[in-house]
């Protein structure tokens, strides 16, 4: 069981994709008396089991995690018998997309009405026909289907093109 008894964003990174951040946090995981041999294989245990989900405390998604363990003597807390609760600092990778955000990803599917796009690998995104800017037009071509812009012959989006997005909610 994690809670997170503060937590705090901390400097946004300069990549070439917005919605990722940089977050410390303090933290308190509970620990069964059980694992108390291996509490440092615990709390990673239940640190990984967060990853690639959305996490209403953290506002985002959790990428990636490095752990600091504040307090080496767990307090065993009154209610949350017959667990014991860590102290750790963390250092998290946050994926957390926000209104007017540009996002880049691929590309995996296209329909008349749609275009569906994978941002990070795991985080799926559809950009609707409404949304989609009206120099495109979509056509088949050889059996394939695409967006092709109006004003640059060379400018196409297809299954497999990386694109740049703005995030609408």
């Amino acid at each position: 069981m994690l809670s997170s008894s503060s937590f705090s964003l901390g400097h946004q990174l300069q990549l070439q994709m917005e919605g990722l951040s940089v977050a410390d946090a303090d933290l308190v995981v509970y620990v069964h008396p059980s694992k108390s041999g291996k509490v440092s294989q615990a709390i990673l245990r239940e640190l990984s089991s967060l990853l690639f989900k959305f996490n209403e405390a953290f506002d985002g998604v959790l990428l990636a995690y490095d752990v600091n363990i504040q307090d080496k003597q767990a307090k065993i807390l009154s209610g949350v018998h017959p667990y014991f609760g860590l102290r750790l600092k963390a250092n998290l990778l946050l994926f957390s997309p926000k209104s007017d955000m540009l996002l880049e990803g691929k590309v995996v599917k296209l329909s008349r009405e749609s275009i569906h796009v994978i941002v990070l690998g795991f985080s799926s995104a559809i950009i609707t026909a409404q949304n989609i800017r009206g120099e495109f037009k979509y056509k088949t071509k050889d059996e394939e289907e695409l967006f092709a812009s109006r004003s640059h012959k060379r400018h196409v989006i297809k299954v497999g093109t990386m694109i740049r997005f703005l995030v609408k909610r």
